[in-house]
């Protein structure tokens, strides 16, 4: 079984990110989208709330499921046994300023 996580932060989880949920969770048996408890940044949500959001955008995936984590990406890739990272990409306009996201209807 091929295992990949999905990593961010999610706050919100917005209608890219589950696009992206989606042609991850096409190509590999399991995906865990990767939830991380404490960012250096300021969030719109707490982690509980940004956990609960996503498993209610991703409940008809079958083979998705969401958990926070701590620490190191590489060391939660580790834990959950992933063989693969999965990653979204913005142009690089968008990676200064980030523009505002459409969050999932859910």
């Amino acid at each position: 079984m091929t295992v990949a996580i999905y990593p961010g932060s999610f706050d919100p989880i917005s209608s890219g990110h589950l696009d992206i949920v989606i042609r991850a969770a096409n190509i590999f048996d399991k995906l865990i989208v990767g939830i991380y408890d404490t960012p250096a940044k300021t969030l719109l949500f707490t982690t509980a709330e940004r956990v609960d959001l996503a498993k209610k955008a991703v409940v008809d995936i079958p083979n998705v499921e969401v958990e926070s984590f701590t620490g190191l990406t590489v060391d939660f890739a580790k834990k959950v046994k992933a063989q693969a990272m999965v990653r979204g990409l913005r142009k690089q306009p968008t990676m200064a300023t980030p523009l505002p996201r459409r969050t999932c209807p859910n």
